[in-house]
């Protein structure tokens, strides 16, 4: 109701009377109506089933108004505005004005800001332009509320320009700027406004301090924060509650959850807004059981629960996986009328998402059909691919398309996870036609997308594309790197970020470290990111402690990697995994076990990854019977099905314990046809037990699966070649020729001083090769007066004895050794890695040479790794 000096007027009779001035096609200028848009609602936007009304009635309803005072009117144009009731006030602005009452600069000023509230620019610069003409321009207040709706209708030059046109400026008007900034996303520009009116010695008021708190939250910048923080103490604004509230808000974004958590307990006065904002801000940082527990505070603190409250609660059930809770709150929320509202709506689909429970966010999301807006979609979506069910993610986003929503950024990051069932090429192309692909979220999802299929060079594409890369984007083109084993490109991606000055995360540090586990990799380049991490303070993180495991125990450090683990303050799965093929790969078998039955005592997941490591361990270990127990328990007490890991790894626990027709009956019930891995394993054991039929049927299998490896045919050629079937071994060496299949050449590697040298056979490309071949000699003297003799056996070439003594003293594993000890100091251990099976003979003489040398030798061959130290092999020769 307008409330006059003559009694009560009904607003349905303003509303008519606004209707019949709409002909008259008011204007606060002299141009035509078409020229400018009338200050009028277009007919038919609002019905509100009243009768049409008379001419007579409507200049009775204007005589109604003129009655009233200027500050009559100011006033009840004020409490509109106060409460939100926008049109109310702007209708009642248009009927001031029709009845000739004059204005002034407190009106002009109000109805500006209404006009910016109602985000209309055609109505906002009709006002502007009768400021002009009526010289109100000038008026302090004026010109702040042209400044502040400018700004609010995303017009930011013509906010700057009545900026500086403005005579006066007063707090307010500097206030106006800077919010103005914030609102359009302009966080450093609105840092630099602060800072001149510190220069300027304009005081701060409250809502100065409130706003450029928001921005430094938004840029990160927390240590101007902190100053800014202690200005608000030194002026007296602390116990000012909405300064608090944004105090709380950048220390919680900042990661400063202490500092928000004490801000919030000396607030004399809080409100609503404060308890949700730190419950948010402890939702954001991770603390979630805190946040909950706050919850519970709130509610016998006895506030009141708002949309912002149960929003942020539901996303900690989702967070927490708290159905039930979740159901609570729905019911809670649907009682108070407040599940129609987007967030809460949106907040329910998620939660129940992450529970498992599609089928229920699906219903609610089908039932709210009227109201379905682009995050709801999104939210259905993500959750349909984050339970598994990409089919219905890609239907659901075609018939987000064919119903007009147009997908956002979240939409198409999450989307491009589906991969392959929504096609990478089309969404991309997609993506390039509405200027999505420079979006740090879109390009790092991109970028991802294109990694998982080994695409590295089309992401590295995408990467330059994008226009602000944050340390998500820089990490997902680390990991890219470092699944391709590409450590070189790894490292200097890292490095770039540095001195780009991007701040590296636990995901950044766990991707390099992962990189670092390449066996192409320095062993130092992994220490070096280890001390980098202890610096930054990420080394107890998950994500980092676990990849440190794995890449120590990848290096040859299965001590170190033991270490890390034991001082892992929380382990996962990945750690355990790691740990149990670690001591796999290593030969200690037994360890291996141990640490598998620890994880058994404390009740952890097992998954087939851990299986696979466990009989993985049996195999290197000879423990065959408890390979295949480990296997019945997975099968029977887990309910796991084997996969073709599986199946090999059972194979060649088989297939080492010369159990060959144990291993083809396996081969022949598995489910599935045997792979190339399971034929290759099976060839290379009949290669060392001589077993000429098997080996042929394996080597044909492997063939027709994998035309052009050079495995099967080396394998089968080096059998007939033990077997002194020179014969065979010639037809073999023919068909090789014929089919163009080159033999991969043995490599050996050695890291000395930060540098890694490669040898192979009878190498003399290296530059200290004469002292090599000179400790070469040496060490053939010293081991022949240690009892050794050649085996001649694997020299698989037809040649005289005295020739395969000399290729055996030249295999590349030896040179390397050679090399080592007269590169590194005495007593030091030396680390090889060579790229195929270390021969029989060459395991007997570096067992020999660590005595003769007293040095502890590392190999790293495709195998496994072998610790040789004191005469003994960590594999106890069962390899």
């Amino acid at each position: 109701m307008f409330l006059t000096p003559g009694g009560q007027v009904s607003l349905g009779k303003i509303y008519r009377a606004y209707r019949l001035l709409q002909q008259f096609q008011f204007s606060f200028h002299s141009k035509t109506s078409f020229q400018y848009r009338t200050v009028a609602l277009q007919p038919g936007t609002f019905q509100f089933g009243l009768e049409p009304i008379g001419v007579s009635d409507a200049d009775h309803l204007l005589d109604e108004i003129s009655q009233r005072s200027l500050s009559d009117n100011n006033r009840l144009l004020f409490e509109y505005s106060r409460n939100n009731r926008h049109l109310e006030a702007l209708k009642l602005f248009v009927g001031t004005h029709r009845s000739g009452l004059p204005f002034d600069g407190s009106s002009i000023s109000c109805i500006l800001k209404v006009c910016g509230c109602l985000s209309d620019r055609t109505i906002f610069k009709q006002l502007h332009c009768h400021c002009i003409k009526s010289a109100l321009v000038d008026d302090v207040s004026v010109g702040t509320s042209l400044l502040d709706t400018y700004m609010k209708t995303e017009n930011v030059v013509d906010g700057k320009k009545i900026f500086k046109e403005m005579q006066e400026k007063n707090v307010v008007t500097w206030t106006s700027l800077l919010s103005g900034y914030s609102w359009n996303g302009l966080f450093e520009q609105a840092i630099e406004i602060f800072r001149q009116m510190q220069v300027k010695g304009i005081n701060p008021n409250p809502f100065t301090f409130a706003t450029i708190l928001g921005a430094l939250a938004n840029e990160a910048a927390v240590e101007k924060g902190v100053q800014v923080h202690c200005m608000i103490i030194k002026t007296g604004f602390e116990s000012a509650t909405f300064v608090a509230n944004s105090l709380i808000n950048m220390y919680s974004k900042s990661g400063m959850v202490g500092e928000a958590r004490a801000v919030f307990e000396d607030m004399k006065h809080r409100t609503a807004i404060s308890w949700n904002g730190m419950v948010a801000g402890l939702v954001l940082n991770g603390l979630d059981l805190e946040a909950l527990k706050l919850f519970y505070q709130m509610r016998l603190a006895g506030m009141k629960l708002t949309q912002g409250s149960f929003a942020t609660v539901i996303k900690l059930c989702a967070n927490l996986k708290e159905l039930g809770f979740a159901i609570q709150l729905h019911c809670w929320v649907h009682k108070n009328g407040l599940d129609s509202a987007p967030t809460i709506r949106t907040a329910l689909m998620v939660a129940y998402s992450k529970c498992g429970k599609m089928d229920d966010a699906f219903k609610l999301f089908s039932i709210t059909q009227n109201m379905q807006n682009v995050v709801s979609w999104t939210a259905m979506v993500s959750g349909y691919l984050q339970n598994g069910r990409s089919e219905k993610a890609a239907s659901l986003f075609c018939q987000m398309r064919r119903e007009g929503i147009a997908p956002n950024d979240f939409t198409y990051s999450s989307i491009l996870t589906a991969h392959p069932t929504a096609s990478l090429f089309q969404i991309h192309a997609q993506v390039i036609k509405i200027n999505y692909e420079n979006s740090s979220t879109v390009g790092t999802a991109l970028l991802d997308a294109y990694i998982k299929i080994g695409n590295t060079g089309e992401a590295a594409k995408i990467f330059t594309l994008i226009k602000e890369k944050d340390t998500v984007a820089w990490t997902a083109m680390l990991a890219g790197h470092a699944q391709i084993g590409d450590t070189e490109g790894a490292v200097k991606v890292f490095m770039k970020s540095a001195k780009e000055g991007i701040q590296s995360n636990e995901f950044t540090f766990s991707s390099v470290i992962n990189a670092c586990a390449s066996p192409t990799a320095s062993v130092e380049q992994g220490k070096q990111f280890h001390a980098i991490s202890i610096k930054s303070g990420y080394s107890n993180s998950l994500c980092v402690s676990s990849a440190l495991v794995t890449m120590y125990a990848k290096k040859g450090n299965i001590e170190t990697a033991n270490e890390v683990f034991k001082r892992q303050q929380e382990r996962d799965s990945v750690s355990w995994n790691s740990m149990i093929s670690g001591y796999a790969q290593h030969g200690y078998g037994k360890k291996a076990l141990k640490v598998f039955e620890e994880m058994r005592t404390r009740n952890l997941e097992i998954d087939e990854i851990t299986f696979i490591g466990v009989i993985c361990a049996c195999t290197h270990a000879g423990l065959v019977d408890e390979g295949q127990r480990y296997f019945d328990m997975m099968v029977n007490d887990f309910l796991i099905d084997p996969t073709m890991e599986h199946y090999s790894c059972m194979v060649d626990l088989y297939s080492r314990a010369g159990m060959l027709n144990k291993a083809m009956d396996l081969i022949n019930r598995m489910p599935f046809p045997a792979g190339a891995t399971v034929w290759r394993t099976l060839l290379a054991a009949c290669r060392v037990h001589l077993n000429l039929d098997l080996g042929k049927v394996a080597a044909e299998n492997l063939i027709s699966l994998q035309p052009h490896d050079s495995a099967a045919f080396v394998l089968l050629s080096n059998m007939y070649a033990a077997a002194g079937n020179w014969k065979e071994r010639a037809k073999v060496r023919k068909l090789m020729d014929e089919r163009k299949v080159k033999k991969e050449t043995a490599y050996s590697w050695i890291e000395v001083k930060n540098k890694t040298y490669g040898f192979v056979a009878g190498d003399h490309s290296h530059p200290f090769s004469d002292w090599i071949y000179l400790k070469l000699e040496d060490l053939n003297v010293r081991l022949r007066d240690a009892g050794y003799l050649p085996d001649t056996n694997y020299v698989l070439h037809d040649v005289e004895d005295e020739n395969k003594e000399a290729f055996l003293s030249q295999h590349s594993e030896r040179l390397a050794i050679a090399f080592g000890l007269i590169a590194t100091p005495s007593g030091t251990s030396i680390q090889i890695v060579k790229n195929l099976r270390v021969c029989g003979d060459c395991h007997n003489v570096i067992k020999l040479i660590s005595v003769i040398e007293g040095r502890e030798i590392i190999v790293r061959d495709s195998n496994r790794f072998h610790h040789f130290k004191g005469g003994a092999c960590s594999c106890g020769d069962y390899w």
